[in-house]
């Protein structure tokens, strides 16, 4: 028998997302059907039959919680009908910041919230989770889950468009990350040494930059939020370079609470660039050929397994 094309479901909002994976995958977009009653449950129904298919949900989990039992409700009917295996593809993965217990009573919300998605569905596919104490994704997560580094697509966009980049890492447990990003851009490095004392109060200072006279600082992270490091380096990059090119900002996930794109401008970044994980004016770097390629590796590899149908209790 001829094997049937995976099948694509988008999450609202994820639909150009979804039609351009299919487009690389010679997959299908799923319709569904997604609405909320009038006591604000939600409704679903798939439109497009998954028995038997390979299916993959598409949906960045940037602000998540509106989101989650969407997406549990359409993997979960998925499943209900019979679909060969039900992944995630979350190019923004969330709940990734809590990580631990920092005070007694606290819920690591990490680890539930990987319990709650292994349980749902038999893979993930992120882009460069928000990883700190928890290394791997393996640790926390029960089921495949593959993150893919796009440390080289921001370092090829900085090559393209930057003149003599300096990499400016947000704190020293960046180094690894930043590092990558350097190689890719043919470019030296430094990071900053950050003090976080709360969600909005973070004390930076910056190494010693005398060495580099003329080069355009670009401050990367993988993730603007608050902008508080990112505000806090680039006040104090600009009093240290005053005569020199102002500083370009690089993330890969565009979180961007209210206001602060245009508190990053006013405090002085050139320009501020991040990929397209989560829809921002922002958005300057692709990372679709990558989820691509890692998508087409987990369709592959359960067509080698045989695709068999999903056993465990919908």
């Amino acid at each position: 028998m001829i094997a049937r094309a995976p099948l694509l479901f988008p999450l609202p909002g994820n639909e150009t997302m979804a039609e351009r994976l299919a487009l690389a995958l010679d997959a299908e977009v799923g319709e569904v059907a997604m609405r909320d009653f009038p006591d604000g449950e939600t409704y679903v129904r798939l439109l497009t039959d998954p028995a038997g298919r390979q299916v993959g949900i598409v949906g960045t989990l940037a602000r998540p919680n509106d989101k989650i039992l969407p997406l549990l409700f359409l993997a979960g009917a998925a499943r209900q009908l019979g679909a060969a295996r039900t992944g995630i593809i979350a190019a923004y993965l969330a709940y990734m910041r809590q990580d631990a217990r920092f005070h007694p009573g606290e819920a690591i919300t990490a680890r539930l919230f990987a319990d709650v998605i292994s349980r749902a569905a038999d893979w993930l596919i992120t882009i460069d989770p928000h990883l700190h104490r928890i290394a791997e994704l393996d640790t926390i997560y029960r089921v495949p889950a593959t993150a893919v580094h796009v440390a080289e697509l921001l370092g090829a966009w900085i090559v393209g468009n930057v003149s003599q980049p300096l990499i400016i890492g947000p704190d020293e447990e960046s180094r690894q990350w930043v590092s990558g990003v350097a190689a890719a851009a043919s470019a030296p490095f430094v990071v900053l040494s950050k003090v976080r004392k709360g969600d909005e109060d973070v004390d930076i200072s910056l190494p010693d930059l005398t060495g580099y006279q003329g080069y355009t600082p670009v401050l990367v992270d993988d993730i603007i939020s608050s902008g508080h490091t990112m505000l806090a380096a680039l006040r104090q990059l600009r009093r240290a370079t005053a005569a020199g090119a102002p500083p370009v900002c690089v993330a890969v996930h565009a979180l961007f609470d209210a206001g602060v794109h245009d508190r990053l401008v006013a405090a002085g970044a050139a320009r501020i660039v991040t990929t397209n994980t989560i829809p921002h004016t922002s958005n300057g770097i692709d990372v679709v050929p990558a989820l691509a390629t890692a998508l087409r590796d987990q369709f592959a590899a359960a067509a080698d397994r045989g695709g068999a149908l999903n056993e465990r209790a919908p």
